[in-house]
């Protein structure tokens, strides 16, 4: 098995909170590591994040609030299976998601 530490998804958000955000794909495993939400605005905005099957998510956060030029930082390790998806989107398209892991094929 080849483990590859890597990041998952760096993308600013959507105004649709169930925005694919990475996909586990086919014949692997990946273990979530770690999310950096950033708020690069001058106020504040919400955020919501989900992990699972497509259409079948469970919330992580659900329209949580992020202050104004900040970071939320989750710490997690976190298995998800070929096909799962982590999902989410926020109030701004001035927050962005950095999402660190490590696929296992």
């Amino acid at each position: 098995m080849a483990n590859t530490i890597k990041p998952l998804a760096r993308a600013a958000a959507s105004l649709t909170t169930t925005t694919v955000l990475y996909t586990v794909p086919a014949s692997t495993t990946t273990v979530v590591t770690n999310i950096a939400v950033t708020n690069t605005a001058a106020s504040a905005a919400t955020f919501t994040l989900g992990m699972g099957t497509a259409g079948s998510n469970t919330a992580l956060h659900t329209t949580t609030a992020i202050a104004a030029n900040s970071t939320v930082y989750i710490d997690l390790k976190q298995a998800l299976i070929a096909t799962n998806t982590i999902t989410g989107g926020a109030s701004a398209v001035t927050v962005s998601f950095h999402i660190s892991g490590v696929e296992i094929a």
